[in-house]
């Protein structure tokens, strides 16, 4: 049996930015970070790891370029609904098997995110999730866009509706990334700004990323 092989040359990216921002208490896409807003943050990241960006979100963000790659599920169906979006953008895509989806509120995620979890790609309908010290971040995954029907289906009759619920339906690789060193401590490279004091607290790593 031959090995599968994704093409790693034609892997689109999701910005996952359609959450509710409830505790930021705005629309964190917008929210500032030093000079730039945390969704050119996080787009400037992705970019080179992938071959086309979309963003997926209520309404278009402003100032925003990219395509807008609305929820499809009706309802504000979670994280899943977005995720859903995007493997139904990708295989609108010419020879696509996999979308690379990552979190507009996690602005310091692995410059090598996108090599790393397509390396743990064995198998057309594997899905790949990042960790980090034992605990799993899986907006940060790579999605098979065959997927898509399974998982809309599994939206509309599963009332939780958690990740990880989803997860232990299908083959699951998980990949492991350190703890980023920098002059001051380790950094968790998916450290989330889910809070104004979670933003302060990223524009302290922002200066001494500097």
């Amino acid at each position: 049996m031959n090995k599968f092989a994704m093409n790693r040359s034609n892997i689109p990216g999701v910005v996952l930015a359609g959450g509710r921002s409830s505790r930021m208490g705005r629309d964190k896409a917008s929210v500032a970070l030093g000079d730039r807003t945390l969704l050119d943050r996080v787009i400037e990241q992705l970019a080179p790891q992938v071959s086309t960006v979309a963003v997926n979100a209520d309404v278009t963000p402003k100032n925003c370029s990219r395509l807008f790659v609305p929820d499809i599920v009706p309802g504000k169906a979670g994280p899943m609904a977005g995720i859903h979006a995007a493997m139904v953008h990708g295989a609108s895509l010419p020879a696509v098997t996999h979308v690379v989806t990552v979190s507009v509120d996690s602005p310091f995620f692995p410059g090598d995110l996108v090599d790393w979890l397509a390396a743990a790609i064995d198998a057309p309908e594997k899905i790949a999730i990042a960790t980090s010290e034992s605990r799993s971040h899986p907006v940060f995954g790579l999605w098979p866009v065959s997927l898509a029907n399974d998982l809309e289906s599994w939206i509309a009759t599963d009332e939780k509706r958690r990740v990880r619920d989803f997860l232990l339906r299908h083959d699951v690789t998980e990949v492991s990334f350190p703890l980023r060193p920098t002059r001051a401590s380790l950094l968790d490279p998916f450290f989330n700004v889910n809070t104004p004091d979670d933003l302060a607290e990223a524009e302290r790593w922002l200066k001494v990323l500097a």
